[in-house]
């Protein structure tokens, strides 16, 4: 299979790296179409986007009309083999570039799925890619209903079906989850073995491999940013705590609990922990809770540790990435007095 190469800097290139099992699971939706859709859902910047593009290759090459949306990053990427469709998916997407709403594009889509069952077309994937950072949440769940309806009531006999949707948006997971409508699948940050593949691809001196793995707990999105600043942590953290809006009345607020959490994310979960603390923690996107079982059955890819806490990572709790819990322990050091 041919592996693809992503814009990782300024003139810089780098080959998608790992991810086997990733890989064989869309290798197995592709010969055998899916039941339902798929939310992948995992850490800001665990690899997501880089898996689906290269899924969008792995779906072309067993001849799938594929549509791929991205509001987030403003992409819209479709193979879709009838012209006009594709034609009104594209004046809409273009319309929303304008206007920054995102819901039309997102329905447009799924009705586009629809109307290509309906003149034929036999294989589709549709891929949506963090849009629920762009949209409501209760928005996310109508779609993705939306979604599961064509797959189970289509307009007419289609060969093969693949819906997959990709989400770092902690709150939507919440909702998608009370429902069965589609099979909620996470995806962690990258194995130590894969990680390494990815950083020997970074050129110039940098730190050693161990300590950027205890810096980025294998995350691609942190790498790059560590890289782009030029190693400097400091950079990189003062860059979370302003994006993650950790302030002093936050601090100061949850300061007892945040200490013992930074200790051991599982703490999280022992029941002394507000469920608002709880919600704020996932909704900035700060931990991940309610781990599944670290079979990779249940995983897009290698599943983290059972409990690493050099990396952050607990049996039930985790923190997204190392840098993140970091970043709450500066902003603690510096406003929890």
């Amino acid at each position: 299979m041919k592996r693809i190469y992503l814009n990782y800097a300024p003139n810089i290139k780098i080959r998608f790296v790992g991810r086997d099992l990733a890989i064989q699971r869309v290798i197995e939706w592709a010969e055998e179409g899916m039941w339902k859709p798929a939310v992948i859902f995992g850490p800001e910047g665990c690899g997501k986007t880089a898996w689906l593009k290269q899924s969008i290759e792995i779906l072309k090459s067993y001849d799938y009309d594929v549509i791929y949306v991205n509001p987030f990053e403003r992409i819209l990427d479709t193979t879709l083999g009838v012209a006009s469709l594709k034609k009104r998916l594209t004046q809409i997407f273009r319309e929303a570039l304008k206007t920054n709403v995102w819901g039309g594009v997102i329905n447009t889509a799924i009705d586009v799925v629809r109307e290509a069952i309906r003149v034929g077309r036999g294989k589709i994937a549709v891929i949506i890619d963090e849009a629920f950072q762009m949209i409501k949440t209760i928005e996310a769940s109508s779609y993705i209903k939306a979604l599961l309806g064509v797959m189970e009531h289509p307009p007419s006999h289609y060969e093969r079906i693949v819906a997959i949707v990709a989400t770092s948006e902690g709150r939507s997971r919440a909702e998608i989850g009370r429902h069965e409508w589609s099979d909620l699948i996470p995806m962690w940050n990258m194995s130590k073995n894969d990680f390494r593949e990815l950083y020997d691809q970074i050129p110039g001196e940098r730190p050693s491999f161990e300590d950027v793995w205890r810096i980025t707990g294998g995350n691609p999105r942190i790498l790059r940013e560590l890289y782009k600043s030029r190693w400097d942590i400091n950079e990189v953290l003062t860059r979370i705590i302003r994006s993650k809006r950790l302030s002093p009345n936050f601090i100061k607020k949850w300061s007892r609990y945040l200490e013992k959490i930074i200790e051991d994310p599982d703490y999280l979960w022992s029941g002394d922990v507000p469920e608002r603390l709880i919600d704020i923690l996932l909704a900035k996107n700060l931990v991940i809770d309610n781990l599944y079982e670290r079979e990779p059955r249940f995983w897009i890819d290698h599943p983290p540790p059972r409990k690493d806490l050099d990396i952050g990572v607990g049996e039930e709790v985790a923190w997204q990435t190392p840098l993140h819990r970091e970043a709450v322990r500066r902003a603690l050091e510096k406003f929890g007095k």
